[in-house]
């Protein structure tokens, strides 16, 4: 539910700019709100869920994000909708680190990996699916009701949620009682805000140079100041927002910059595919979301499979699951100039095989990331594997669609050589990836700091509690 938000919108925002009468400022943060809210969030809730009530954090974070989900549907202006959708975020930001918190926490071994396949699936087919979902929904709702639609569906599957979750999540027995680190808190989200701002406030096509990439300067120095304050907050025994001793913890730290990087490649796929169908082709939204099923299909079967094998196979797991993505992307690439008649149904094959191996991307390398950490830090850390893969999609993504439309410009609407230019940046991005993981592969098989191979268990050097900060 929460990542369908974020592809399931971008179909509707044609009808909300019509029937508000928003301009693309207010469209743009009908976007970006979400997004920032959402990224700003992840690492204090799973902090949070770590400390208290990881069940009760849940629940709150599903009430507020259908609350919000039903405001954004109601919305009688554009300021009402983008208030709406920075509330809806801050609902997903809070429920989706939980999750991984839950399966770190419920799961070991062959069945932890499982359950992060299962996760990885749920993954791939929202962020795939979103498209379809808002173009069926759009055209079964009309041209006013349909951008409604969109966001009253989230209701009803809310309540199930918190219905489901009183009665399946496990209500673990309170603790000792916890520092929430409230200053590291308002660091952290300051810094995150900063990074993302530049990235969101861009309009869409607008050169990369317009974005205001000052803001970046000022994180740096926002990330130093919560750095320290870590270091000294720890110091004096208190439980510290990030645990620093992540950084030692190799599998962690291969397993966040090859997520960071895999997210800022793959996420701009969708949209750039899109544009090309809907703006160059005169595809349907509707046609343009089906075009994307064969992803979706082969993304959620390999998470799924993969997770039953990452015990046995892995990082070599990731590796092969990056050729594929990689093979599939060049094959997008060199079928595009090429084919007339049916071009979704040609592109089939290929983002098929791209969507194979995602599903041996994502999923996995969760597992193998978090493997190591340990379960009382679950959530946190969670949170900010998924904050940095939240960051690099959207810095891809700007990155991406800035080429995609300077290419479009400067070849007076030729959408053929404007996805072609684009796939390059989304390939190169997937290869860095990929020699990522081969150098951990290679790591994990010489054995050069003794850590072995995905075993399910965590390694002892990340037991380290608040004193390791």
């Amino acid at each position: 539910m929460t990542l369908l938000d974020v592809s399931i919108v971008n179909v509707a925002l044609p009808s909300i700019r019509e029937g508000l009468g928003a301009g693309d400022r207010t469209i743009q943060w009908v976007v970006a709100g979400y997004s920032l809210a959402f990224g700003v969030m992840l690492v204090p809730a799973g902090r949070l869920g770590d400390a208290r009530s990881r069940r009760q954090v849940f629940i709150a974070g599903v009430v507020l994000f259908t609350l919000a989900s039903a405001a954004c549907g109601a919305a009688q202006s554009s300021l009402w909708i983008a208030l709406a959708r920075v509330v809806q975020g801050f609902g997903g930001g809070m429920i989706t680190p939980q999750t991984s918190g839950f399966i770190q926490n419920l799961f070991r071994g062959k069945e932890r990996g499982r359950a992060f396949g299962l996760f990885g699936m749920s993954i791939g087919v929202s962020t795939a699916i979103g498209p379809l979902l808002g173009g069926l929904l759009v055209q079964l709702g009309g041209t006013d009701f349909g951008w409604r639609l969109v966001f009253y569906v989230n209701a009803p599957v809310g309540v199930v949620l918190v219905l489901l979750a009183l009665k399946w999540l496990p209500s673990v027995p309170r603790g000792p009682k916890q520092s929430l680190d409230p200053v590291g808190v308002l660091l952290f989200g300051a810094a995150v805000l900063l990074v993302l701002l530049p990235v969101v406030e861009g309009e869409q096509g607008a050169p990369l140079s317009q974005r205001p990439w000052w803001l970046l300067g000022v994180a740096a120095v926002v990330f130093a100041a919560f750095y320290a304050w870590e270091r000294w907050w720890g110091s004096r025994a208190r439980e510290t927002l990030v645990e620093l001793s992540l950084a030692k913890v190799r599998s962690y730290v291969f397993g966040i910059t090859l997520g960071t990087l895999y997210f800022a490649g793959f996420t701009s796929l969708f949209i750039i595919v899109t544009l090309y169908l809907q703006n160059g082709l005169g595809y349907s939204a509707l046609q343009a979301g089906a075009t994307q099923m064969p992803f979706a299909v082969g993304s959620a079967v390999a998470a799924y499979v993969a997770g039953r094998l990452v015990n046995r196979f892995g990082r070599a797991l990731v590796v092969v699951g990056l050729v594929l993505v990689v093979a599939g992307l060049v094959g997008v690439d060199l079928l595009v100039p090429v084919l007339e008649g049916d071009v979704g149904l040609k592109l089939a094959p290929a983002l098929l095989v791209a969507g194979l191996g995602s599903g041996m991307v994502i999923s996995p390398n969760v597992t193998l990331a978090l493997d190591e950490v340990d379960n009382t830090k679950a959530g946190a850390g969670g949170g900010l594997l998924q904050t940095a893969q939240r960051t690099g999609s959207a810095v891809g993504v700007a990155v991406v669609l800035a080429q995609f439309f300077d290419e479009v410009a400067a070849t007076r609407g030729d959408y053929g050589e404007a996805i072609s230019r684009s796939l390059h940046t989304t390939i190169g991005l997937v290869v860095v990836a990929l020699l990522i993981g081969l150098v951990d592969l290679l790591r994990r098989r010489t054995g050069g700091d003794h850590e072995p191979e995905h075993k399910g268990e965590r390694h002892p050097h990340a037991h380290g509690g608040a004193h390791a900060g």
